[in-house]
């Protein structure tokens, strides 16, 4: 009884952690194209997950005083690291110097799709329901309208490529979350990520140097800085607690509507700041495909099955 009267406000600040998470991690796609207009994305990534991930594992090891990771622990987040760091964040990352903001966070919002159909494929473990079936062809569909008015009507340099690179990610992260929910690692999540981070930070910096897509540090400008400050403080730290505190005190159905609401934000905020063209039929072709995606969440919520709504970037 003592703690009804905290409830409503308890419930107050998750709205106000929810609004946090869909406005920094929407704008976190925009900063990205931002700092790799200075910098290689791939280094730019690189840097990102050293500082994020050392500010992971330092403060558990510290304040936590949590052990190494064993040689079994150890093998899964490099795997882990290497899906959900490497090639999905690594490559969609890369993909904004092709393809539009908005169009690369839609493609890394289809990953619940992604993760349905190989789960069916592979796993034989989901039903193809209706609500399923609807939501797998919207989102096709949408994301057909959104690309027909990107790539047909305005097709830049590599814009193909592009599209590969995010798709690929989008994949990576899909087979990343089925990986994740078929085991346990045995070790705190945040800590985990922290060290999955560092990872994919030593590979990403290798793969870099090797491929010629490195500057020296010192030829970083102060507006890559400043994005790869935003990018750690805002959108792998505060953001992420904010979105824990969220679906701590909120439904999960509402919690989860960040992932809805993302690549709008990135949309928006990529055609203010970037001068993105954003037209009516891509704008129809995102509701469209996040509606299917909605769907499919739904149905697998109904049948209590879960599916992990993220990708940040």
């Amino acid at each position: 009884m003592s703690n009804n009267p905290q409830l409503p406000q308890a419930k107050g600040s998750g709205y106000i952690a929810l609004a946090i998470t869909c406005v920094v991690w929407g704008t976190t796609w925009v900063v990205s194209k931002i700092a790799i207009s200075d910098i290689p994305a791939l280094q730019m990534a690189s840097i990102r997950q050293l500082i994020g991930g050392s500010c992971f594992v330092l403060f558990f090891m510290l304040k936590k005083k949590l052990p190494f990771p064993n040689k079994k622990q150890f093998a899964r987040l490099f795997t882990l690291a290497v899906l959900m760091f490497v090639m999905a964040n690594g490559l969609s990352t890369w993909s904004l110097k092709f393809i539009p903001t908005g169009l690369s966070a839609l493609i890394g919002a289809l990953y619940p799709l992604s993760v349905v159909i190989i789960g069916m494929v592979f796993f034989k473990t989901r039903n193809l329901t209706v609500s399923t079936l609807i939501g797998l062809l919207l989102g096709i569909a949408g994301i057909g309208i959104v690309f027909y008015e990107s790539a047909f009507h305005h097709q830049p340099a590599g814009f193909l490529l592009g599209v590969g690179l995010s798709v690929i990610a989008m994949l990576s992260w899909s087979v990343g979350t089925l990986i994740l929910t078929r085991g346990n690692i045995n070790m705190d999540p945040y800590y985990a990520v922290g060290w999955q981070m560092l990872i994919s930070a030593a590979l990403l910096f290798i793969f870099a140097k090797v491929t010629g897509q490195a500057i020296p540090l010192a030829a970083i400008s102060s507006k890559a800085w400043l994005s790869i400050s935003y990018l750690v403080v805002m959108g792998s730290i505060l953001s992420f607690v904010a979105f824990i505190y969220s679906m701590k005190h909120l439904p999960v159905a509402v919690a989860s509507l960040y992932a809805y609401i993302n690549p709008l934000v990135a949309m928006v905020v990529a055609a203010i700041v970037l001068h993105e063209e954003l037209t009516v039929y891509i704008l129809w072709g995102s509701m469209v495909t996040l509606l299917g995606v909605f769907l499919v969440n739904y149905s697998i919520r109904r049948s209590q099955q879960k599916i992990i709504a993220e990708p940040e970037i």
